[in-house]
């Protein structure tokens, strides 16, 4: 039977690694132990996980391709009610609203910011802009928000001379830590630093601001705007001062939370973590173990093993989930916006 019939969709699938080559920073060897796969390929950092989205400028990479050769984007368009369940689909259409990656910063990233949902509709034609969350599975240091005020002709001046002590040093650092959950509003300027590890949930697309390129391997003059030009996208970055306990407010759990980690995200996309045994509910997910083992048994009948470093994408049409896990199992289950 084809897809469209709803065969695929009433299943879950482990999905391998998904990471484009040669990504700009360095990463990938977390990783790859963390999936238990031996070495990275080099610049390798992000892995995209159920992917129905593709890199900034690219007809495919970056898309899930399914078991058979199907993409995940192609099989949603055949089968929106079965993979995203009815309401989902009302409100959003074939679209799953949502893209979760992998990210091992290898090296600290640049100074970036990404466009919101008006911004992303005026300039690009797009439904989608990004703000994104991070889950941390190993700790680093983070660079997040201007602590004052910035003069668009001040940040325009940093840019254009690569003033990167400037822009580092007028944001905050936020101390990230394994268990962390952290919300990042579209447009808030930030850096990853080196040695972070985590779980990205963000809107389904690939749109970065680069403010910072110097010593990476990216020509962020000219591919660092978007094509809109830095006049254009720089209007993007939320260029207002946060104060501490502002920045601080957007942590909103730490390795003790379990059940809903992303609170004030649900307009954008959930996030759970489960510890030991579970019962989850019918729906779209992407979910990522990141430490021992259990067994997932959907009410349709389809059961997977699910260990540490493993990435299942469950669809609606699976139903109710029996998740019967080993000692010291732990998960997080990403889903879409709240319909």
């Amino acid at each position: 039977m084809t897809v469209g019939a709803g065969v695929a969709a009433a299943t879950a699938y482990a999905l391998p690694a998904n990471q484009p080559p040669e990504r700009f920073y360095r990463g990938g060897e977390q990783i790859a132990r963390l999936r238990g796969v031996g070495r990275a390929q080099p610049r390798t950092p992000e892995d995209w996980v159920g992917s129905a989205t593709t890199l900034f400028g690219e007809a495919s990479l970056g898309r899930t391709v399914l078991p058979g050769g199907t993409t995940l984007a192609a099989a949603i368009e055949a089968d929106p009610v079965g993979w995203l369940g009815e309401q989902h689909v009302q409100a959003f259409g074939a679209d799953p609203a949502l893209l979760v990656k992998l990210l091992d910063a290898g090296q600290r990233l640049p100074v970036h910011a990404h466009p919101d949902v008006p911004f992303a509709r005026q300039h690009l034609g797009l439904g989608h802009g990004k703000t994104e969350a991070w889950l941390f599975l190993e700790p680093a240091d983070v660079a997040l928000g201007f602590s004052r005020d910035i003069a668009a002709d001040e940040l325009a001046r940093w840019v254009e001379h690569q003033d990167v002590d400037a822009m580092l040093g007028a944001m905050h650092t936020l101390r990230a830590r394994a268990g962390d959950a952290v919300l990042v509003p579209a447009g808030t300027p930030h850096a990853i630093g080196e040695g972070a590890l985590l779980v990205e949930l963000q809107e389904p697309t690939d749109l970065s601001i680069l403010m910072e390129w110097r010593d990476f391997a990216i020509d962020g003059a000219t591919d660092g705007h978007l094509g809109l030009g830095f006049d254009t996208a720089l209007a993007a970055v939320e260029r207002h001062g946060m104060t501490a306990s502002q920045v601080e407010a957007l942590r909103s759990a730490t390795a003790a939370t379990t059940g809903e980690l992303l609170p004030a995200a649900a307009s954008f996309f959930r996030a759970e973590r489960t510890r030991g045994s579970a019962t989850w509910d019918a729906g779209y997910s992407v979910v990522v173990c990141t430490s021992g083992e259990a067994t997932m048994t959907s009410e349709t009948g389809r059961s997977l093993r699910i260990a540490r470093g493993s990435t299942i994408l469950t669809a609606h049409a699976c139903g109710v989930w029996d998740v019967k896990a080993q000692p010291g199992f732990e998960a997080i289950r990403c889903r879409p916006p709240a319909s």
